[in-house]
C-alpha cells in the first residue's frame, strides 16, 4: 500500500502513453510549435506493461490510461490486453477524445474495459471545431453515442471556457435526459503550454452550478465516493447525471488518491507540481524493480498537501501543457 506524507492512501494511477494528440484544443496547447517527445524518450509498450505490474505490486488497483490521445499509439491495445489480465488491478479506464476509438470498441468490451471518459467541450458543431481546431465532430459524437448505447460507463468531460462554450452547458446536459451518461463540467486550468495565463476564473464550479440551476432548479446532490474529484447531481426525470470538478478551486486535495506518470516517465504527484522523479532511465538501467519502487516511495513521501501549496513551490508550473502531463 502506498501512503503519502499526509496519510492519504494512493491507489489510483493515471498513466500517459503518449504526449501526442490529433486535436489542437486551444485551452490545452498552442496551434503550432509543439515540441512533442521523440519516440525513444517515450516508454515502450513492454516498459509500460512492466511499470504497471510494479505499480500494482505497490498497491495501485486502478489505472487510467491517458495521453495526449491514447489511441494515437497503434500498439495501445497490447498494453490494454496485458492490463486486463493483471491480477490485483480492479479498474482499468481510458480517457480519450473519441476520434480514434471506434475500431477498438468491440475488443474493449471483450476485455471488460468499460469505463471511458470522453473529452468533449461542446455539443454544437461550430463551437467544437473552433475549440479543437479540427473538423472531427461527427466521428466524436457518433463514437460517444455508440459507447453509451453499447453499455459502457461513459463520462463526458466538458471544460467550461469563458467566452467559448458556456452556451453549450445546458444543451450538453440534454444528453443526460435521454442517456445513462454522466456529464462533468470542469473548471479551466492554465496548463496550456504558456499560450494563456490567468490567476482567477469566472466560471468556477459555483458559477457553473448557478447557471444550471436557472434551467433546472430541481437538481439534487448525489452521494459520491470520498476520493471523487467530481461533486455529482441528478435532474429529476433524467436518465443520467452531471457533476462539477473544481480543478482550479482545488477543493478535493484532502482526499486525493492519485499519482500521475507521464509518457516520458515523469512522476507527477499533483497537477500543480513539477515532476518529482523520472522513471524512464531507471527502467532502462539495472535493478529495475527495486529502483522503481524506491523512486515511487520517495515521490509519494514528499507530496504537497494541496494544489495551492504545490503551485507556490513550483512558480512556473503553468508552462506545462495538459498533453504533456497526462490530462
Amino acid at each position: 500500500m502506498l501512503v503519502d506524507n499526509h496519510n492519504r492512501t494512493i491507489n489510483y494511477l493515471r498513466l500517459a502513453v503518449t504526449d501526442r494528440c490529433n486535436l489542437r484544443c486551444n485551452y490545452c496547447m498552442p496551434e503550432e510549435g509543439i515540441n512533442f517527445a521523440k519516440n525513444d524518450k517515450l516508454f515502450t509498450i513492454d516498459e509500460l506493461v512492466r511499470l504497471s505490474s510494479l505499480m500494482v505490486s505497490q498497491g495501485i488497483d486502478k489505472i487510467r490510461i491517458t495521453g495526449g490521445e491514447p489511441f494515437v499509439r497503434k500498439d495501445l491495445m497490447v498494453l490494454l490486453r496485458n492490463l486486463a489480465s493483471l491480477t490485483g488491478l480492479k479498474d482499468i479506464s481510458v480517457t480519450t477524445n473519441a476520434t480514434l476509438i471506434g475500431p477498438y470498441i468491440d475488443e474493449l468490451k471483450e476485455l471488460g474495459i468499460k469505463n471511458i471518459n470522453v473529452s468533449m467541450d461542446a455539443i454544437n458543431r461550430e463551437t467544437f471545431e473552433r475549440i479543437t481546431r479540427r473538423n472531427h465532430y461527427d466521428v466524436v459524437y457518433n463514437n460517444m453515442i455508440r459507447l453509451i448505447t453499447e453499455g459502457f460507463n461513459v463520462r463526458i468531460n466538458f471544460i467550461a471556457l469563458d467566452g467559448q462554450n458556456i452556451e453549450d452547458i445546458i444543451p450538453m446536459l440534454e444528453l443526460t435526459k435521454h442517456y445513462n451518461v454522466s456529464v462533468r463540467f470542469l473548471e479551466e486550468m492554465p496548463f496550456n503550454g504558456g499560450s494563456k495565463e490567468f490567476q482567477s476564473i469566472k466560471w468556477d464550479f459555483r458559477a457553473i452550478l448557478a447557471h444550471i440551476k436557472e434551467a433546472h432548479p430541481g437538481y439534487y446532490k448525489l452521494q459520491s465516493p470520498k476520493t471523487s474529484t467530481s461533486i455529482n447531481y441528478k435532474i429529476p426525470g433524467f436518465k443520467g447525471t452531471f457533476g462539477v470538478i473544481p480543478s482550479f478551486s482545488r477543493t478535493f486535495c484532502g482526499s486525493c488518491n492519485r499519482l500521475r506518470i507521464s509518457a516520458t516517465g515523469d512522476v507527477i504527484t499533483c497537477l500543480y507540481a513539477k515532476a518529482s522523479a523520472n522513471l524512464r532511465d531507471i527502467m532502462r538501467a539495472d535493478d529495475v524493480e527495486a529502483n522503481i519502487k524506491s523512486a515511487i516511495l520517495q515521490a509519494v513521501g514528499s507530496r504537497a498537501k494541496t494544489g495551492f501549496e504545490a503551485q507556490e513551490k513550483y512558480k512556473d508550473v503553468f508552462s506545462n501543457s495538459m498533453t504533456s502531463i497526462g490530462g
